[in-house]
């Protein structure tokens, strides 16, 4: 595993040092403008911060923990996270490297659940979190630290109420109170272990989820950390197979698709002394078949293993335990999938951009070219030719030249539609909107405090407001991009000027985010759970975590409008930067042979070596930009093997 990560890492490093040279070269080469230094720092970015997250989902006593440990901690010989009978994570853990912070556990108290503020509103909250060092030297104190995740409390019902963690209508409820009427709730939110194992310094990012109920009490773990891990291990019980709760959480919560892997754990419970290995390995088979018939999946799509055996086997060095366990098909599966799938995605972002950026820088050059072979024609058309002639070709570059500068004074009036149009797109896309909007089913809510139905229609309207207005913004963009390329062909036409369509933007991506959204919440509160929820314990927070990722959404589509107004005149600006200069060269260069101070072949012989050069650049640049495409189309392997 460790090996695959590294070569996947190597991977990422060859492409980003070729793009690296890439654009080395054409900053020096004077070929970049604002948009495309936009593209290559945003391509270079998404190579430096690639994750890929694993999350872990199950009941509790499935052996999530134990699962995890065997996977990827085996090494440090002892158990690192804690595995005990019953529940041991208490909290949604994730496991993770940043440089940025010294080994350390981050915990979120779980008082922040009576805020209207979701997790991911805190973790840029230095000052919400409860921060425990870890000694890496000291095996011991550090699972010890580590227990934090299991750690629990006793409250009043009305405390856990307020923080969505009591609902007076389950029948069950009773069962959970002590003799004194209190009740035991996790002591934190959420914890972040900072820590620098060799797979999570590459980019791997573990969660570990507490059992299925707090998937429907923590909406984190519903609409942000599972639906967008890279892979989701859903973890059963191999004597239990699969129950009632755990299909209503494959059903809502995960899932067949891509990444989605169902593990059987705990088959060592099979494994009977009184029976053969073949009639052993023929009972976890049936259950196998019967564990893919209860989730619609194939019989392979479902891995039998022993965690805690094959950690014991890794530990140990017992490697017919080891294989016992079942565990590395599992891994192989796991990290075939995981890794190739995650690059591709990669591969094509980048490939995207590249293809714009070269797309560009080429037409750039051609535009270079083009104005010196046309300098070199009128030169070359001056000789043997009287004085006459050349006054007469310097007047009428002159009048190309004032064409030129009307065609600029015209451009001012489309500066100012194109400003008074990015002012509406802000109308309906700023963040001021957003805030109202929450605001308004806010106030629903304390309005329908006994009707927990009529909570429905606000938040409804919440969603198809929050597309409407990304709709609205969709068409200004339209609009504005319509009216630039309409500017580009005509600058275009009128001045031969070589100009690619301008960088485009479409808002589709947001939609689609707020659609994803509100399916998870039809799901999490269909009519019927509305019905039998406590409106107090869940459905408040779970509109808290909902307006976070809505706010999120508009956020990153705000910064991408910004810099996409940004740059959308780049292109031409820069193309008529270079159209301007190349007019006023060959004024003075046809000036200067008119006057006799420069010689006509000489200025002949200095144009074509400029061609020549040019073409070298061309070339050049090719070179460069099949080397940044040969190192995406290598494998990960390929990369590995070139960089050792």
């Amino acid at each position: 595993m460790v090996q695959d990560f590294e070569q996947y890492s190597a991977w990422r490093q060859d492409v980003a040092m070729a793009l690296e040279k890439y654009q080395g070269w054409v900053t020096a080469a004077e070929l970049t403008d604002a948009a495309t230094e936009q593209r290559i720092a945003r391509a270079l970015a998404r190579l430096a911060d690639d994750r890929l997250s694993v999350a872990f989902v199950a009941e509790f006593s499935r052996g999530k923990s134990e699962l995890i440990n065997a996977i990827f901690f085996a090494d440090y010989g002892q158990r690192i996270l804690p595995s005990a009978a019953g529940r041991t994570t208490m909290c949604p853990t994730e496991l993770m490297y940043d440089p940025a912070f010294p080994p350390c556990i981050r915990l979120l108290p779980i008082e922040t659940r009576a805020s209207n503020l979701s997790t991911s509103d805190y973790r840029d909250d230095p000052s919400a979190w409860t921060v425990l060092p870890l000694s890496l030297d000291a095996g011991e104190e550090m699972h010890e630290t580590f227990k934090q995740v299991s750690m629990t409390k006793h409250v009043k019902v009305e405390e856990a109420k307020r923080y969505g963690l009591f609902d007076e209508t389950d029948p069950d409820v009773a069962a959970t109170l002590d003799d004194n009427g209190m009740i035991e709730i996790s002591l934190w939110r959420h914890a972040i272990i900072n820590f620098p194992h060799p797979l999570l310094k590459q980019g791997l990012v573990i969660l570990d989820t507490p059992g299925l109920n707090a998937i429907g009490t923590e909406p984190e773990l519903t609409l942000n950390l599972i639906p967008n891990a890279h892979a989701v291990l859903f973890i059963l019980a191999a004597e239990t197979g699969v129950t009632k709760s755990d299909i209503e959480v494959w059903r809502t919560h995960i899932g067949a698709g891509a990444g989605r892997i169902v593990v059987m754990n705990k088959i060592d419970a099979m494994w009977d002394e009184l029976k053969t290995e073949s009639e052993n390995d023929a009972e976890i088979e049936r259950q196998q078949t019967t564990v893919a018939h209860m989730l619609a999946l194939e019989p392979r799509q479902v891995f039998p293993v022993s965690a805690q055996k094959a950690l014991v086997g890794k530990i140990n060095g017992d490697m017919a335990l080891l294989e016992k366990s079942r565990l590395g098909a599992l891994e192989a599966a796991l990290f075939n999938e995981l890794i190739p799938a995650k690059q591709e995605i990669i591969r094509k972002q980048l490939s995207d951009d590249l293809n714009a950026v070269v797309g560009t820088q080429q037409a750039t050059i051609g535009a270079r070219i083009r104005d010196i072979v046309e300098q070199l024609q009128e030169l070359k058309s001056l000789r043997g030719k009287n004085q006459g002639v050349i006054a007469h070709m310097m007047r009428r570059v002159e009048v190309e030249k004032k064409e030129f500068d009307g065609s600029l004074f015209k451009l001012q009036g489309t500066r100012a539609v194109f400003a008074r149009l990015s002012t509406e797109l802000y109308t309906t896309l700023g963040m001021d909107i957003v805030h109202k909007e929450i605001a308004a089913v806010r106030e629903a809510m304390a309005a329908s405090r006994f009707v927990t139905t009529g909570i429905r229609g606000p938040v409804k309207h919440f969603f198809d407001q929050a597309r409407a207005n990304l709709d609205i913004s969709n068409r200004k963009i339209s609009e504005i991009s319509e009216m630039m390329e309409m500017m580009y062909r005509k600058f275009a036409a009128e001045h031969g000027l070589s100009l690619a369509v301008p960088m485009t933007l479409s808002l589709d991506k947001y939609r689609k985010e707020i659609d994803a959204i509100e399916e998870v919440y039809v799901k999490q509160f269909g009519t019927t759970t509305l019905l039998i929820t406590s409106r107090d314990a869940v459905i408040e927070r779970f509109f808290d975590s909902i307006a976070s990722r809505v706010r999120r959404s508009y956020r990153a589509a705000n910064a991408d409008v910004e810099a996409w107004l940004k740059v959308i005149m780049s292109p031409l600006e820069a193309q008529i930067r270079q159209h301007k200069d190349q007019l006023k060269h060959r004024l003075a260069s046809i000036q200067r042979i008119h006057d006799a101070t420069d010689s006509l072949e000489t200025k002949i012989e200095s144009f074509e070596a400029s061609q020549f050069a040019l073409e070298k650049v061309k070339g050049r640049l090719t070179d460069l930009a099949g080397n940044v495409d040969a190192a995406m189309q290598r494998t990960t392997a390929q990369a590995f093997e070139a960089a050792a």
